[in-house]
């Protein structure tokens, strides 16, 4: 296929490395809709994506015409500053064996997935493509963005290299069904929700937020970037990752309230004002993807609604998580 044409993925067979998690079943849900022939899935019982070997021995046998590397060790700001070493090793073994096997077993297309918080933690808003390396990263998850960048910086290369039509993506701040509630290593969202359904069940007048509200954040529910992802696959070839994104951010205090309003909570809303804020805002310029004809589908509290369901239908096995 050359580079710069579209790509059809009807009738072919598609590997989705990640199909667990939350963004990667979401790209296997929406892929069952789009008439491929093949979804290929690697399950770690059966191939451990840290093992190279095991990894471009699988690819080999499995010829996959596409793939989505969606795969990664992910967690929040707790998980990612107490271990260092699993998150950069882990990435950057994971990016590189798929990548790798992929170009040795000829994948005509791959997507990568980085993520809008390898930018630099000063970068202008909202965060254009060109932001990425004009400054020092997060320090509390650096280590996951140096592993991140490598995997972007891998697709650029074998694309200069070998032709290769590789390409990337950035989703932003993403949230839905398959979302980790962990009480230690959540996202803001998820854990707002546990706090919130768990402030309503134990009958108390109130639950608390970190930080004064005023951040402003992006957030996208994971079924429109898995459709966005589809159409990048489709539509885009180019060496220069794609922000994916909804273009809109808000408040903290504005995404809690409406979790508390999608929970049915009553009680009021209280800051812990010697909590940080955090980056004041993070929003990304999506003008590259909108520009293509995609535009997201959820609203805030509908894609909201749609969490706290999936929350209630599995909360008891996140209990005591």
């Amino acid at each position: 296929m050359a580079l710069g044409s579209t790509f059809d993925l009807s009738g072919k067979r598609v590997w989705v490395a990640g199909h667990r998690g939350m963004v990667g079943s979401a790209i296997v849900r929406r892929l069952e809709r789009e008439g491929v022939a093949e979804i290929l899935t690697t399950p770690r019982r059966e191939v451990d994506l840290l093992d190279q070997t095991a990894v471009h021995a699988w690819v080999a046998g499995a010829k996959p015409d596409a793939a989505f590397i969606a795969a990664a060790r992910v967690g929040g700001i707790h998980a990612n500053d107490a271990y260092p070493a699993e998150f950069l090793y882990q990435n950057l073994m994971i990016g590189s064996n798929c990548i790798n096997a992929a170009h040795q077993a000829d994948v005509k297309k791959l997507l990568f997935l980085g993520s809008s918080c390898i930018y630099p933690k000063f970068a202008e808003q909202p965060i254009s493509e060109t932001s990425l390396l004009t400054g020092p990263l997060e320090p509390t998850n650096q280590w996951y963005a140096v592993a991140k960048i490598a995997g972007i910086k891998l697709c650029q290369a074998y694309r200069k290299q070998y032709g290769r039509d590789f390409i990337s993506a950035m989703p932003t701040n993403l949230y839905g069904p398959g979302d980790n509630y962990h009480r230690e290593n959540s996202h803001v969202i998820p854990a707002t929700i546990r706090k919130v359904h768990e402030a309503k069940e134990a009958g108390a007048d109130s639950f608390e937020i970190w930080g004064t509200g005023s951040a402003m954040r992006e957030f996208m529910h994971v079924d429109d970037c898995a459709d966005a992802l589809v159409h990048i696959m489709q539509n885009y070839s180019d060496a220069a990752h794609i922000n994916v994104g909804t273009g809109e951010d808000v408040t903290i205090e504005q995404m809690a309230r409406t979790v508390a309003e999608v929970v049915g909570f009553k009680g009021r809303l209280t800051k812990d004002t010697t909590k940080p804020d955090g980056t004041p805002r993070k929003l990304m310029d999506v003008s590259k993807l909108r520009a293509m004809g995609w535009s997201p589908r959820y609203e805030l509290k509908t894609g909201l609604q749609e969490a706290y369901r999936w929350f209630l239908a599995h909360r008891d096995s996140l209990r005591e998580s």
